[in-house]
């Protein structure tokens, strides 16, 4: 990780950050359902899964956020903090062996009525797979210092 000092107005409405690739795997699974005891079926019964319409299992739809989360997270900036996110979309199912790629965009900025020393920077973020269909879609919103 890199430490990078950016404050609200240095940021570019269009500025893009793309990830490298990252597979899912039974572990993930295994140890997301654990964490947060999400058992259901269409992520942890292969047999059941089999009789239903995607066939076989799927990812959590948080398991995906999360790691797709921790791909963006490379940079730390002193200037910023996370506030959120918006509009999370789970668009298509993972499957066990998929591998997603993030990209990140800044699409907007605007002022913090609450905060006037700082403003508010939101990031679109899309999580494709390996066929380069979006799986995934949501906005991180960035509280960040002017």
């Amino acid at each position: 990780m890199k430490v990078q000092e950016i404050c609200f107005d240095e940021y570019k409405i269009g500025e893009q950050r793309v990830t490298s690739g990252r597979t899912i795997t039974e572990a993930d699974i295994v140890l997301h359902a654990g964490q947060t005891g999400d058992f259901y079926p269409h992520h942890m019964d292969e047999a059941w899964c089999r009789t239903q319409p995607f066939g076989r299992r799927i990812a959590h739809g948080t398991l995906i956020l999360s790691v797709a989360v921790g791909m963006t997270a490379g940079d730390i900036n002193p200037m910023a903090m996370s506030y959120g996110y918006d509009r999370v979309r789970f668009v298509r199912p993972v499957f066990l062996g998929d591998t997603i790629y993030v990209t990140a965009t800044i699409r907007e900025k605007r002022d913090d009525s609450k905060r006037p020393k700082h403003g508010i920077v939101v990031e679109l973020v899309e999580v494709r797979n390996q066929g380069q269909q979006i799986v995934l879609a949501c906005e991180h919103l960035y509280l960040v210092e002017r």
